[in-house]
């Protein structure tokens, strides 16, 4: 890459079998040139892999707000204009996910490495366990108290839960030697991290539309708003269910496949599964069924970000690469659901939702080419260390037979070492050739495409 060089320690825990679950790539240790030498992480102590990490990982699974999010829920007890609404639930509570969401999902990657991607997706799950628990208990303390009071009791149980989550996290700053610089804007500069931005831009898209739409879909097409309800549970129960399955799939067959595999295969699912709803005998059978499906694949992006994030950025850019990502992710969430509903067909009582249906599948497509162009650049990069390393090792095997020449000291021990000395190194190869060359060469058209259909697991 460029600017940069690549230290290569011996890991702990990685394993000798080409298909045994994977150690921390290459990329979560690469270090730069510009950085002081007091500042560079320390190699000799690795992520533990569990251990305190499991605690984080559960305070992540109950994390949804502390103040703001409490703040928020008891305040729309007591509202009865629009404007009380819209700034509990709207700001307040937006300002609550943000301030805990963000500081939180990157401390997971910190504590794992071969286990990263299951203990994310465990943390991610806890949005589908919350939103299937809440969707079924508030309704029926909405039934049994009215709705303030199902406000104020969310409200207590959100403040009790994140408030022992948030004291139990922990980070690992100090010892992956994270760089402190909440908007670094040069990884801007870096066209795979561009890219992981389409991928999170058209993921959401697509997710938030899901996410939204389903229920409104189901009133659409003569089922209940009960019947909605139930699949929007169906749904959260799918995401709560197939997270953890994703994950722990991209620790084994890698982080780039999966989530290349999982959003693509989330767009085609959309296409097979809930556009012939509407025209199929039992479309509650089949809804429910997509539910689970889509619901397990539509929160991909969620699942696998940060683990994403940390290969392509490493451990010690991935706060600023996260929080970027974050704030790049307004303008798609904001109008997602907008966009699904200027796109309704309004004048017409079959096939109403089919443009955002449309939207939304080819939404999750351009999301999963975006990952796959990553998935290609980060299969060259590591070739190309792969050959540099091999070079390494063959100068390194020269310069010891140059030495053992020269203190032989034989008879004509002057000639044995000027042969030594004049021994040709062989020919340059192109690992020697400039860092930046180098990049340009892995993001050259032909060869990116062709990395696209190699095969590794990264």
């Amino acid at each position: 890459m460029a600017d940069s060089i690549h230290i290569d320690p011996v890991e702990p825990w990685a394993t000798s079998s080409h298909n045994d679950t994977r150690a921390e790539t290459e990329s979560e240790k690469t270090v730069h040139l510009e950085q002081a030498p007091s500042t560079l992480p320390k190699l000799d102590d690795p992520p533990p892999d569990g251990g305190y990490g499991w605690v984080c990982v559960a305070c992540n699974f109950f994390i949804n707000g502390v103040f703001f999010e409490t703040l928020s829920l008891i305040g729309a007890s007591f509202a009865h204009q629009k404007y009380q609404i819209i700034l509990a639930q709207g700001v307040c509570f937006g300002w609550g996910m943000g301030f805990l969401f963000v500081g939180s999902v990157g401390i997971i990657a910190q504590w794992f490495g071969k286990k990263r991607s299951v203990a994310n997706s465990i943390a991610a799950a806890g949005s589908g366990a919350g939103g299937l628990l809440y969707s079924l208990v508030t309704q029926r303390i909405i039934d049994t108290l009215g709705l303030p009071w199902a406000f104020r009791i969310l409200g207590i149980c959100t403040f009790a839960v994140n408030l022992t989550a948030s004291n139990l996290l922990r980070d690992r700053n100090k010892q992956t030697g994270s760089r402190h610089k909440a908007f670094d804007t040069k990884i801007l500069r870096r066209p795979e991290f561009l890219l992981i931005q389409g991928w999170s831009w058209f993921s959401m898209l697509g997710y938030t539309i899901l996410l939204f739409s389903l229920p409104a879909y189901a009133r659409a097409i003569g089922l209940s708003a009960k019947q909605g309800s139930v699949l929007n549970a169906i749904l959260n129960l799918g995401q709560m269910v197939g997270r953890p399955f994703i994950g722990l799939s991209s620790d084994r067959w890698g982080r780039l496949n999966n989530a290349t595999f999982f959003t693509l295969l989330c767009g085609v699912v959309c296409f097979a599964l809930w556009i012939p709803a509407e025209v199929v005998p039992s479309p509650m059978v089949l809804l429910s069924f997509f539910a689970v499906v889509g619901g397990a694949l539509a929160g991909t992006f969620w699942t696998t970000i940060a683990p994403v994030a940390a290969e392509v950025l490493g451990l010690q850019d991935l706060p600023a690469g996260l929080s970027l990502t974050w704030v790049l992710m307004v303008p798609p969430t904001t109008c997602a659901e907008a966009i699904a509903l200027e796109l309704r067909r309004q004048d017409s009582d079959r096939w109403i939702y089919l443009p955002p249906q449309i939207f939304t599948s080819f939404m999750y497509i351009a999301a999963g080419v975006c990952i796959w162009l990553v998935r290609g650049w980060k299969v060259g990069e590591l070739q190309w260390r792969d050959r540099e390393m091999r070079e390494r090792e063959r100068k390194g095997r020269q310069q010891r037979i140059w030495t053992d020449d020269k203190t032989a000291a034989p008879v004509d021990g002057e000639k044995v070492a000027i042969q030594g000395e004049q021994c040709p190194d062989g020919d340059e190869t192109e690992v020697n050739r400039d860092p930046r060359s180098m990049r340009r060469d892995i993001w050259r058209l032909r060869n990116l495409l062709k990395n696209m259909l190699t095969w590794k697991v990264v």
